[in-house]
């Protein structure tokens, strides 16, 4: 038997010159069959390249092969590539194999379908030529933060998913029994993070969290992943300083190989170009009351900073900034107060502009025992919980600040998408899991 073309991912066989031999394999996309030759777009996890196979040129059980596959087949072909601007991507394979791996049943979604259907048939909606070009985007924001941090000194760690104390407060707490005790889904990693700084310094960690808020906008979910970092001997001005880094390496990341990606979901470039360089604005949570009161927003000091108070914001700016000195009240009993302004906490928001708001929630971490034992009795929680977490404050405590990271938020904003279910394959709410 004759040897078979190397196999190539149809990225790589669309950058051969014409004539050259290759083979492709995958899923079919689209398929015409105009008589004479039958046209079959086959999609691999790289794109699509048009096959062409010639009812006059190809062997009869090629032609036959390509006959009976249909959408979503799983097909192999084979042959020399041929340049043709009419075909995606520029260039085409003129077959000489062709095989039926495995013929698809009739494919359920045919175009046009609404959000909730989709959401039923989750499974097989990721395969669509959108979603996988955001699960690209994803993955490669997350290949340049995690060789952002690698390149800085940072440890990567694997804190625990179930916890017996609150982060964010107990009534965002999904409970679990634990073998009769109870326990809850983490919200945040941060406390097992500042832990681990008394030994490695520089910690970070990916991990899935858990909010169970009775809330369902365009960018909650009560699952989602949670890029989270803490540093010793750093106060909050350090913490922003690698926010900002952090995430103009995953916008750069994204815009050095992912351009493509994103022109196919009609992403602003422009705008992620100007996010690529980590010089981004600060306003204080002081200044942002104003700026939203010369817009129109009813809103007074002390008033917390949803959603629609952030929009607007956004139109302020053209690159991520931050919201700085949030009120005390508003704010986690762990974040430090600032000492020449004690109704407020030094504490920041990083805000993602055209309208998608908060990426990113940090502070600098109260390093006092007794002020820190303070707050806690002051949000009526019980410090006998809190124990392990004090003890931090009793054995060396040093200045130290950390913040979180929304992946699937920064993912909604780098790839342009109106809602974060698409921002993972596998979305969690409140009514319904999918699937």
């Amino acid at each position: 038997m004759e040897a078979l073309p190397r196999l190539l991912k149809t990225r790589e066989a669309l950058r051969l010159g014409s004539g050259e031999e290759a083979r492709i394999r995958g899923w079919v996309y689209r398929k015409r069959d105009l008589g004479g030759k039958i046209f079959v777009v086959i999609r691999d996890s790289e794109g699509i390249m048009q096959v062409v196979v010639d009812r006059s040129k190809a062997p009869p059980e090629a032609v036959e092969a390509a006959e009976e596959a249909t959408i979503e087949s799983a097909v192999e072909a084979w042959g020399r590539v041929e340049a043709d601007p009419r075909a995606p991507g520029g260039a085409e394979l003129r077959a000489e194999g062709f095989v039926l791996h495995s013929r698809a049943e009739d494919f359920p979604i045919k175009g046009g379908e609404g959000v909730d259907y989709l959401l039923d048939v989750r499974h097989l909606w990721i395969r669509s030529r959108r979603l996988t070009a955001v699960w690209r985007i994803r993955h490669t924001a997350l290949k340049a933060m995690r060789e952002y941090l690698e390149s800085n000194g940072w440890w990567e760690v694997s804190p625990p998913i179930l916890t017996q104390s609150a982060v964010e407060g107990g009534a965002t707490l999904f409970e679990v029994n634990f073998f009769g005790r109870k326990a809850y889904l983490s919200q945040s990693a941060q406390f097992y993070l500042e832990a681990l700084i008394y030994s490695l310094e520089r910690v970070w960690s990916l991990t899935t969290s858990f909010r169970a808020e009775r809330s369902r906008t365009r960018r909650h979910l009560y699952e989602y992943w949670h890029l989270e970092l803490e540093e010793a001997w750093a106060h909050m001005r350090d913490s922003m300083r690698v926010a900002a880094e952090l995430t103009a390496a995953a916008v750069k990341g994204v815009l050095d190989e992912r351009v493509e990606e994103l022109e196919l979901l009609g992403r602003n470039i422009d705008a992620l170009e100007r996010a690529s360089k980590p010089d981004y604005p600060a306003i204080t949570y002081d200044e942002a009351i104003e700026l939203l009161k010369r817009k129109g927003v009813s809103v007074e000091w002390g008033d917390d900073l949803g959603a629609d108070e952030e929009r607007v914001l956004t139109s302020y700016f053209d690159t991520p900034f931050f919201v700085t000195h949030f009120p005390k009240h508003i704010k986690s009993f762990y974040m430090k107060v600032d000492r020449d302004r004690p109704e407020v906490v030094l504490g920041f928001d990083l805000l993602a502009p055209e309208g998608y708001g908060e990426i990113i929630g940090g502070s600098e971490r109260e390093d006092d025992y007794e002020i820190l034992l303070s707050r806690i009795k002051e949000e009526g929680l019980d410090p006998e919980e809190y124990k392990w977490y004090l003890d931090l404050r009793r054995y060396g405590s040093v200045p130290h600040s950390g913040f979180g990271l929304g992946v699937d938020r920064l993912v909604m904003w780098v790839a342009g998408l109106d809602h974060i279910r698409d921002s993972i394959p596998f979305p969690r709410f409140r009514d319904r899991i999918y699937p």
